[in-house]
């Protein structure tokens, strides 16, 4: 058998205990679940059996080993796994994970235990069994029973145990004071007992476990807590937040340098996008200016590389083009998010050119640049070099086998890939396989920046988030390897070195300096940022989604360390896991998922996306959007909890005090709230220190939540009716929960900037700094201060309506259509769809509302495809047929001027050529068909009213060899088209040839017109 376990998991010890005690042997191997090689164990300590059956529950593994100990056995095991366990974990955790309710819960479960052993030596009798053990385990970190009084049978208990030979042979493996519950923040996927509310017990269960005492968070106020919630409640004139135009680090001031992951600019961003960088950043960017910090948030679109350039392919626009759109539309909305940045900016940029060319020099100089001759991937349909990203197959890393891992990384695994080492790599553009060709690139030394950067690793790693330390942990234990910087493209910063003038460099060596020269944008002191001077500390934040992290934690500060120059280096690597849509995956193709534009169609204000975004954020593990929890979260934490707290103080006080707030007399129960306040302000102060953002609204709304049991308790509204002294002390009550509403409206800021200004309309106040070294509550509203207008601060979101937006953006939007049975009913349907795509394309840029339809138009014309190649002879005629089945030179005419005017009314209404493309190409289809129609009526003698039969070549035609020629034009024509774009004429004219020899060879073996004829010479009109 194999014990499976982390360093220090008390959960391990008891695993091993049970295990000696049944008289197995056993190996015990120390684990780490973000290791790929253990990415089957889900919880830590894991029992493999030797018949390779895994046990994971410690009650589970007890039955197991030790069959039949009795039925209080199994009772005491259930016992310890649900309630003393969770309690344990809660109570020992330190900083923000803390729990002060865990406390009374605690003292019951210890009286419980030192009860049941007034009866019995053991837990289930007269013999030491599983149960025993069990606790026994839990009870053994250093801490766990401390300041314990009056359990002296425990006690005793306790140290009959440890004196057990087996017990000592555990101990002397896993000695105690290496055990903490903190172990187990890594043995579980899924959060472990963290996430496992404490239950609270019955009055009938307090009764009998606690006799006559019945504990409660209250009780665990001490005599220090009370005494400094009220020397800090006290008035003293508010210190304004200013807002420096220009902001620059200060010396011996703290100075927070704050980006978040460039966009990239060919997409429209979804939820799991935002919260994953821009709305973290900012949320934390507003508490760090609300806590005096000298605070500057960069942010900007990523816009160079194929991504781009193809983007601009598919939309028939120039990569310029393709970024200016995407740079409104990222701009517009994170603006309507309410995402404060002091820059947001482009890469795009001349200063970004300049400052990744002079990077580059400094790198060179430095001697960290290598050229190496390599192989990389060519689409000969597309007639393109392949970028990374633009190429799928199967991970080639063992064990891994992803059959859509990209070209740079495997999101299965994890791992970088090279594009040439990719399983049956495919174009993503266009599907077909890739072929090798060699070509020339530069390349930085990563091995040779090995040590610097391990070393530098070592110094900083501190501040970053666990996936963080684990991905860049991996990375130098495998080795680092030289990583290409440049790129056969166009769309690019030209590489300044000879030989290399026509490529561009790769997008990730060039979009990490885009922090550098949007600041530039930002102040031309932009070095006092980014390459501080000696005394003038940096820290800098930088917000992410995991698989970003090698590049800001390896890759770019290894450039930065080769160059040697004093740049700022990560200190705080903020990284998420990824956010999913209702269990699945965000799809804007499929029509699955919120993206940031339909955010605002739903209605729902921008405040409260923020705030469920946050309160979802994947922290520690991935998590998902559901529309149901935001609906609960809105409906739950912030109408019925947090806003009903703030409107019943605002309401009370307009209508019982005039509107001013009254004053303070504070008794013990106003102390022990203020001092409960300040536990729950101090857990947020530490929470948002570390950009814990989920933790700081928990400490948040657990504010409100004591305001709003004060206010039951205190019942205000019965004490206005009674005595002189009773009026007073309702007075106090209001007085107090203004207050703490005032509070709650500077909290609430960098969550939700727009609702916390309108409490502060309705306080008739300001934002006031909070003092993140001494984290308690003051008095911000003194007796005499009128308030404003209270009103409701949320809205209810009804079940009707959150289930609407579920069908809406839950995919299969469009409602499926009937296949047509035959080509022709085909060819309806294609040209129905077509027609309300450019009706819609024409009413609205917004992808989202067309792009369904697109698929829909792009199905209809693959079943049209299918349907001509099982029924080759048919085929179908934009104009009518004349009555002897023959278009027309009337019905041609009339069907070309129709399709003009149709043309023109469509570039009327848009400079979109997407829309009207289309059009123009079924009119030259036309004007080709009424050129042939002409040649053929001026040939067929004037006497004979019979149709001219068909050439006798056509009737033996190979409709196979007719369907790969016209596949082999469709090709040259896109190719055609794809460089004249480019401008050039003396790249695309070849290919024109090349084009019009293919139409003859069609022409010869139809018997249609040749290309060229009359038209030849003639420039477009």
């Amino acid at each position: 058998m194999i014990i499976y376990t982390n360093e220090g998991n008390p959960l391990g010890l008891q695993l091993l205990m049970l295990v000696k005690h049944a008289k197995r042997q056993v190996q015990v191997q120390l684990v780490n679940l973000n290791d790929p090689k253990y990415k089957d164990l889900l919880v830590l300590p894991t029992l493999q059996l030797d018949n390779g059956l895994s046990l994971f529950s410690p009650a589970a593994i007890a039955k197991y080993l030790l069959v039949d100990e009795g039925k209080q056995r199994d009772e005491w095991l259930e016992w310890s796994a649900t309630l003393l366990a969770p309690a344990l974990a809660h109570h020992m955790a330190v900083g923000h994970k803390a729990d002060a309710n865990a406390l009374p819960v605690l003292n019951a479960l210890v009286k419980k235990l030192d009860d049941s052993l007034q009866s019995s030596p053991f837990l289930a009798g007269d013999k030491l069994t599983a149960a025993d053990i069990a606790v026994w385990s839990l009870l053994a970190p250093e801490g766990t029973l401390k300041g314990a009084q009056n359990v002296d049978r425990l006690r005793d208990w306790y140290g009959r145990i440890k004196v057990l030979p087996e017990v000592q042979e555990v101990l002397a493996e896993q000695p105690l004071k290496d055990l903490s519950f903190n172990a187990l923040q890594q043995s579980n996927r899924y959060g472990g007992l963290y996430h496992i509310p404490l239950k609270r017990l019955s009055v009938a269960d307090a009764g009998k476990l606690l006799v006559d005492t019945t504990p409660t968070v209250a009780d665990t106020v001490t005599d220090d807590e009370i005494k400094a919630a009220q020397a800090a409640f006290t008035y003293t004139a508010p210190k304004e937040i200013k807002e420096e135009r220009t902001v620059l680090p200060k010396a011996g001031q703290r100075n927070v340098l704050i980006t978040s992951a460039l966009p990239y600019v060919n997409n429209v961003p979804h939820l799991g996008n935002i919260i994953g960088c821009v709305l973290s950043a900012d949320i934390f960017a507003r508490y760090s200016r609300s806590a005096g910090y000298n605070t500057l948030l960069i942010c900007g679109t990523d816009e160079y590389g194929t991504a781009t350039e193809n983007k601009a392919l598919a939309e028939k626009l120039t990569p310029r083009e393709i970024c200016d759109k995407y740079f409104e539309l990222h701009n517009g909305i994170y603006r309507w998010f309410g995402i404060g940045f002091d820059y947001f900016g482009r890469t795009t940029t001349q200063e970004q050119t300049d400052i990744v060319q002079e990077a580059f020099k400094d790198v060179l100089k430095a001697g960290y640049i290598i050229t190496e001759s390599v192989e990389q991937l060519l689409c000969q349909k597309c007639d393109r070099f392949l970028a990374d990203r633009f190429v799928e197959g199967t991970c080639p890393h063992p064990g891994c086998g992803y059959e859509d891992a990209r070209g740079d990384q495997c999101d299965k695994c994890g791992k970088l890939v090279n594009a040439t080492e990719l399983i049956r790599p495919r174009c993503k553009v266009c599907n077909s396989a890739p072929v090798l060709r060699s070509s020339d690139q530069l390349f930085i030394d990563l091995p040779k920046a090995e040590p610097y950067l391990k070393d530098w690793v070592d110094k900083s790693e501190g501040g970053w988030t666990h996936n963080a330390k684990v991905i860049t942990r991996a990375w130098l234990k495998e080795g680092l390897k030289p990583r290409c910087i440049t790129r056969d493209l166009k769309w690019g910063i030209p590489v300044p070195h000879p030989g290399f003038e026509k490529k561009v460099f790769y997008v990730w060596f060039d979009a990490p300096f885009g922090y550098v020269s949007m600041t530039k944008r930002y102040t031309k002191e932009y070095q006092q940022w980014w390459q501080p001077v000696k005394g003038t500390d940096v820290e800098l934040f930088q917000f992410m989604a995991k698989d970003n992290v090698p590049f800001h934690s390896v890759v770019w500060p290894s450039v930065l360390l080769a160059i040697n120059k004093g740049h700022t280096l990560v200190s705080h690597i903020m990284a998420t896991e990824y956010l999913n849509y209702e269990d699945g995956k965000f799809s804007k193709s499929r029509g699955i998922g919120v993206f940031g534009n339909d955010a605002q169609e739903t209605g729902i204000p921008a405040d409260v996306w923020r705030f469920y975004l946050a309160s979802a954020r994947p922290e520690g593990q991935d998590s998902s959007f559901s529309w149901n929890d935001l609906a609960a979260r809105n409906n739950s934490e912030l109408l019925n909890n947090l806003g009903n707290f703030v409107n019943r103080a605002l309401v009370f006080c307009e209508k019982n005090f005039n509107s001013t707030v009254p004053e303070v007399v504070a008794t013990q129960d106003d102390l022990i709230l203020l001092a409960l306040v300040n536990r729950e302000l101090r857990g947020y102060i530490n929470s948002l220190e570390k950009a814990k953002l989920r933790d700081g609204i928990r400490h948040l709304l657990a504010i409100s939540r004591h305001g709003n049991g004060y206010m039951q308790t205190q019942q205000p509204w019965v004490l206005l009716k009674g005595s002189a002294d009773q009026k007073t002390r309702a007075a106090t009550i209001i007085g107090l929960c203004a207050n703490i509403a005032c509070l709650l409206a500077n909290l609430l800021f960098p969550y939700m900037p727009a609702t916390a200004r309108t409490l502060f309309g309705q306080l008739n106040a300001k934002q006031t700094p909070l003092n993140a070294d001494k984290p308690l509550a003051t008095l911000l509203l003194p007796a005499g201060h009128k308030i404003g207008k209270p009103a409701p601060l949320f809205a209810k979101l009804e079940q009707s309506f959150i289930d609407e937006l579920k069908s809406k953006y839950g995919g299969d939007q469009v409602a499926a259509v009937q296949s047509p049975g035959n080509a022709a009913e085909l060819e309806k349907a294609v040209q129905d769809q077509a027609d309300k795509v450019r009706q819609l394309k024409a009413s609205t840029k917004d992808k989202a509302v067309w792009q369904p339809e697109v698929n829909k138009l792009l199905d209809l014309k693959k079943q049209l495809e299918e349907a001509k190649k099982a029924t080759p002879a048919a085929s179908a005629t934009p104009a009518p047929a004349s009555s002897n089945g023959k278009q027309s030179v009337q019905d041609l005419e009339k069907a070309i001027q129709e399709q003009g005017d149709k043309v023109r009314k469509l570039k009327g209404s848009t400079k979109d050529k997407a829309v009207w493309q289309p059009e123009v190409n079924v009119l030259l289809e036309l004007k080709k068909q009424l050129e042939a129609a002409q040649k053929a009526a001026k040939a067929a003698p004037a006497a004979v009213p019979a149709p001219t039969p068909a050439p006798a070549a056509t009737s033996s035609v190979d409709p196979t060899q007719v369907k790969a020629l016209e596949d082999k034009i469709a090709q040259q024509g896109e190719k055609v088209r794809t460089l004249k774009a480019a401008g050039n004429a003396d790249v695309w004219k070849p290919e024109v040839a090349t084009l019009l020899a293919l139409k003859n060879e069609l022409a010869a073996l139809t018997g249609a017109p040749a290309a060229g004829g009359q038209n030849k010479g003639k420039k477009k009109k």
